[in-house]
């Protein structure tokens, strides 16, 4: 029987800009983490790179030259590797420089901007998505860092999300992925240095779900997908969810009151145990549903019972 735990609403953020979209959030030390503003309004074009710390519920706000699906700490310090619009590039945090070294993604459709990624040593992969939510023709890219080389592996998704590579036993890799509309968590072998993919096997079907699945992480133990559900109408509460990989049921679901539209979650070590951030957002939402869910847009805390077996949370981008 799975658990049903109950997350805490942070003062973070205080702004309506930053609390439309806010993703993408990832530990940098213990209570500390990043997070992406992919856009301040229904009708802006241009996000931030967000700092927050969990001792003191302050926030870092740094505008982008455009709207990012997804910023990684690098092992320089105040430097990120950030997918923006349709670059990558690094941004600077002292200087608020950002650098591009990529263009040109997704150049052949229109109306589709880079969302969720990930990266294994220095490789890149990423999504876009429809900016209209409707039409399979967003990319899921690798960006090979031996070689600095952009490739394409599928061009036929509509809103790219929730992704993870794991190194199996005998040194291959798995690329976990969502694409939000088909509502399925799938699994792929992931060859970066041929730079294919292996064909999708489900591992997660919520077809018969209201919500769509959004961001999604591995545990540390690489047993379990803990999913973020976003869900576009007007509830009580939003979910994010832990799933066992090999069985499929549900281990755990943290409930987030009054915010229904679960983004992304997040593992980080704060009083001594390993938490999870909740994202959640504003977007879509019309004035009398804003109302009725007073904490959307909030990020959220809860508590887990994932072992803490020390070191960092995570692997810092390697530039």
């Amino acid at each position: 029987m799975s658990e049903i735990r109950q997350a805490t609403a942070l003062s973070v953020p205080a702004t309506d800009a930053l609390r439309f979209l806010p993703e993408g959030p990832f530990a940098l030390q213990d209570s500390q983490f990043s997070w992406v503003g992919i856009q301040h309004g229904a009708d802006a074009k241009q996000g931030s790179l967000n700092l927050c710390d969990l001792a003191s519920q302050t926030n870092q706000s740094f505008d982008l030259p455009g709207r990012p699906g997804f910023a990684f700490p690098c092992t320089t310090a105040n430097r990120f590797v950030v997918g923006c619009e349709r670059s990558l590039g690094f941004f600077d945090t002292a200087t608020g420089k950002f650098d591009v070294f990529q263009e040109g993604i997704d150049g052949d459709v229109s109306n589709t901007i880079i969302n969720d990624g990930t990266f294994y040593e220095n490789n890149l992969v990423f999504g876009t998505k429809d900016l209209e939510f409707a039409t399979k023709k967003a990319g899921l890219y690798l960006y090979r860092g031996r070689d600095s080389k952009l490739i394409r592996l599928r061009d036929d998704q509509i809103c790219s999300n929730g992704k993870s590579i794991v190194k199996n036993a005998d040194g291959s890799l798995d690329l976990y992925d969502i694409d939000s509309p088909t509502r399925q968590i799938v699994r792929y072998a992931l060859d970066i240095d041929a730079g294919t993919l292996g064909d999708p096997t489900v591992v997660i079907d919520l077809t018969k779900d209201p919500a769509v699945p959004d961001g999604a992480i591995l545990t540390p133990d690489g047993k379990h997908v803990i999913v973020s559900m976003f869900l576009p109408d007007v509830a009580d509460f939003g979910s994010t969810r832990m799933y066992d990989i090999v069985s499929g049921d549900l281990v755990c679901e943290w409930q987030t009151p009054g915010s229904p539209q679960n983004t992304c979650p997040a593992l980080v070590r704060h009083d001594g145990k390993i938490q999870l951030v909740i994202t959640t957002a504003v977007e879509n939402m019309a004035p009398d549903a804003k109302a009725k869910c007073p904490n959307a847009g909030q990020l959220f805390l809860a508590e887990t019972d994932i072992a803490d077996h020390g070191g960092p949370i995570n692997e810092f981008y390697p530039a």
